[in-house]
């Protein structure tokens, strides 16, 4: 379905179900032999939502199944594992740190089915404000406390449209921009145009006081290189094929929620505001947590760079 300015939706369409690709690769890792992350509430999210394209990369039977209809799939399906729980671990990294560094205010935008909020062991007297679509926030919330679970930070939600007037709603809300804040955009900017992305920044750089942080993974140099989209395409219809036989269920076409567009280099601009930047690609971030790119997969996912960033204090 192709994006339009005011485009909505609820947990299982068009961006919304792409949260739950995320739950149900974090979902895989977490009950893995070696995980990298603990996320047990990505199951819980994957159960509650039904059959998708998404139950591939969680149901080991599916998986089994998939793999016999086309070989290729277990390979696309573990990369993409290994690109969540490498994803997962550095956000969770940096919230931690902040953390530790008595940052007490966190502001997770576009949080689709992140749980950091219920899982991470946060200091007392944090505020974890989630910004996402209001039928995202309401299935996450609901599927949580009818399980039991309970926030381990005092949590806020903000139901808005990221591209309104986030920054008043959050304000309203109880944030204050004269005291530190930790920023995550994960998993966000490519669902945005350019200048979008922009105006993201440019608000979050503008509520952010003295010692605040800021973590985001966004589109790296051969995002639009034209042979790539197009083989990058082809693999996820690959997917959607194997998964429509398996599955009685819509595919959304994730990668026509994506905006090919050039854009911003998020590290230099951050840098120019006077925010100390560090970048790794995916295949550093691989590295990192001790894990690599399969050889002949190095353009199956979109070139990713994860950011993060700090405003000294003066």
């Amino acid at each position: 379905m192709p994006r339009t300015d005011n485009d909505t939706w609820d947990i299982t369409q068009s961006v919304g179900s792409t949260a739950l690709g995320v739950a149900a690769a974090r979902a895989a890792e977490t009950e893995s032999d070696n995980p990298l992350i603990n996320d047990p509430f990505a199951r819980v999210f994957v159960e509650a939502a039904g059959a998708g394209m998404w139950s591939i990369y969680a149901d080991p039977e599916l998986m089994a199944k998939a793999a016999e209809i086309d070989p290729q799939v277990r390979a696309r399906a573990q990369l993409l594992i290994d690109f969540m729980a490498t994803r997962t671990a550095f956000f969770d990294e940096f919230f931690l740190g902040a953390a530790d560094a008595g940052v007490r205010q966190v502001v997770i935008l576009a949080s689709g089915l992140d749980a950091r909020a219920w899982r991470l062991p946060w200091p007392d007297g944090t505020v974890v404000y989630e910004l996402d679509q209001p039928k995202v926030l309401e299935f996450k919330n609901s599927t949580l406390q009818q399980h039991g679970a309970t926030p381990t930070a005092r949590l806020v939600n903000i139901a808005v449209d990221l591209r309104q007037d986030w920054p008043k709603a959050l304000q309203d809300a109880g944030f204050d921009p004269t005291q530190p804040a930790a920023w995550s955009a994960e998993g966000l900017v490519r669902y945005l145009p350019a200048q979008a992305q922009d105006l993201l920044f440019e608000r979050i750089v503008a509520l952010s006081a003295p010692g605040s942080w800021l973590a985001s993974n966004v589109p790296a140099e051969g995002f639009i290189d034209p042979d790539r989209v197009q083989r990058q395409r082809e693999e996820m219809q690959r997917m959607r094929a194997v998964a429509a036989q398996l599955v009685d269920s819509d595919m959304p076409a994730v990668e026509d929620l994506w905006y090919a567009e050039a854009r911003t280099a998020l590290p230099e601009w951050l840098g120019e505001q006077g925010w100390d930047v560090s970048a790794v690609d995916f295949p550093g971030l691989m590295a990192r947590y001790h894990r690599q790119v399969p050889a002949g997969n190095e353009d199956s996912m979109p070139p990713t760079l994860f950011v993060s960033a700090r405003r000294p204090r003066p």
